[in-house]
């Protein structure tokens, strides 16, 4: 009899098995495919990557800007390649070290639930007191027709020797973007298709607005409230029909596919009585538990963000609590993290939930166009937008868009989590010249008495 079995060893399992080692539980992790899951080998590391080279690239095509005239000779895709495989199976490497170093058994197999205390392993029937899901995700490709022949999957841009020409992304959340940021930048023709009326409508406004500025410049077409019905081949590549309030075609060589979906078919999970959401993913309670008593869900498989630091924190709770902790995970302290160009870092409620929530708000705005560092170093594009409530300061959400975002959340998590009101974030002091210090600027804004801005 096990303490707790965790199914799947992606970053939620993964670190669910550790922490849940860690209090004294005999831990069995069951992986039917490689250690590290979408994070480590589709997802977070590979495009970091590619990302990083993306970066590179760009630099040196604006160092003329600081007297540095460079000449790129050519860009070697299969490096980028190695590189990627090699980090991710270092990463792979060091987990499944950690994993032995904490006493975790680690299983190979496709698990499925055959009732709360019992989980079969290709025949090898495994009994345990507690059950972690962490199944993650994987990609869609809808039923358009036309599509799969078209298709190139995130998957095979991570693995590309070749750039396509053009390329229509069809989607308006993260995936879409960095992708669409990637491709652009390596020379590919991009078309960005969204259903919604802008892009990242789970993002403030503003983040969008300014991103998808930012996006343009460099060369992506968008297009919105748009559907795709069809994609037909031709001589040059492919036909994509596009229809909404006015129908339209664009011909590219390729259709990117980076839908995702929970994976949460053909686990056992309706025979045991865990209840799925309208979004696919599983229904879990504040404190990560399913439907079912004793069973927990974390990660992608719970649908949601579908972000690895979400994964990982969840895992935290649910095998503190698969021990018999009664801890609540809190969900408004996610943050998000995409890496386009520039970057876009954001925790919380964006202005127009909180309005929907019925707070009465501030909100504190600084540009990176005036932020010494940015100036320095050339990187003028974004701001940091802080949503506070009226009445006591209370910090609702934080939204950044700009260099060093995905760092830069980090401090509005921690303002958050420790309960920092607006009025002290602007009291708080910060190395000059950063980037940091429009974080405090910004919570100066709010309260009505920036520094560096014009009078309201």
């Amino acid at each position: 009899m096990h303490d707790v079995v965790v199914v799947g060893g992606g970053s939620g399992g993964y670190a669910a098995s550790i922490r849940a080692a860690q209090l004294g539980a005999k831990v069995v992790l069951v992986e039917a495919a490689a250690t590290g899951g979408t994070c480590v080998n589709r997802g977070c590391i590979p495009t970091k990557i590619w990302l990083r080279a993306a970066s590179l690239l760009h630099w040196l095509r604006t160092g003329k800007d600081f007297g540095i005239h460079a000449s790129i000779e050519k860009v070697d895709l299969d490096t980028i390649v190695e590189r990627k495989n090699g980090v991710s199976s270092e990463i792979r490497m060091g987990m499944e070290g950690l994993l032995q170093n904490n006493g975790v058994e680690i299983i190979r197999g496709r698990a499925i639930l055959k009732s709360p205390r019992e989980v079969d392993v290709e025949g090898n029937l495994l009994e345990s007191q507690t059950v972690i899901i962490a199944t993650g995700s994987s990609l869609k490709i809808s039923e358009i027709p036309g599509l799969k022949e078209a298709a190139i999957t995130t998957d095979q841009v991570l693995d590309m020797t070749e750039v396509p020409s053009s390329v229509l992304i069809f989607g308006s959340g993260f995936i879409e973007v960095e992708m669409a940021f990637l491709l652009n930048i390596f020379g590919c023709k991009v078309i960005l298709a969204l259903e919604s009326r802008r892009l990242l409508p789970r993002e403030d406004g503003d983040t969008s607005q300014r991103i998808a500025q930012a996006m343009r410049e460099q060369g992506v077409q968008i297009l919105t409230r748009c559907a795709l019905q069809s994609v037909k081949k031709t001589k040059a590549g492919f036909e994509c029909l596009l229809t909404g309030s006015k129908e339209q075609c664009v011909e590219v060589t390729k259709v990117l596919v980076s839908a995702r979906n929970p994976n949460v078919t053909d686990i056992g999970l309706r025979q045991v009585g865990i209840e799925i959401n309208e979004d696919g993913g599983i229904r879990v309670n504040e404190r990560l538990e399913t439907t079912v008593k004793g069973i927990f869900a974390i990660g992608d498989a719970t649908g949601g963000w579908m972000l690895s630091q979400a994964a990982s924190s969840m895992a935290v709770v649910a095998a503190e609590n698969a021990m018999g902790k009664a801890n609540v995970f809190p969900f408004n302290l996610v943050p998000r993290g995409i890496w386009s160009f520039p970057e876009i870092g954001a925790v919380g409620l964006s202005e127009e939930e909180a309005e929907k929530q019925g707070f009465e708000i501030e909100i504190g705005d600084f540009p990176y166009s005036i932020n010494g560092l940015a100036m320095v170093r050339n990187e003028v594009t974004g701001a940091v937008k802080i949503v506070s409530e009226t009445r006591y300061g209370e910090i609702l959400g934080v939204h950044i868009v700009g260099a060093n975002a995905t760092e830069l959340v980090g401090e509005a998590v921690l303002a958050m989590q420790l309960e920092a009101t607006a009025k002290e974030l602007a009291r708080s002091i910060r190395v000059h010249p950063t980037f940091s210090e429009s974080m405090v600027d910004a919570a100066r804004d709010a309260e009505g008495w920036a520094l560096y801005l014009p009078k309201r």
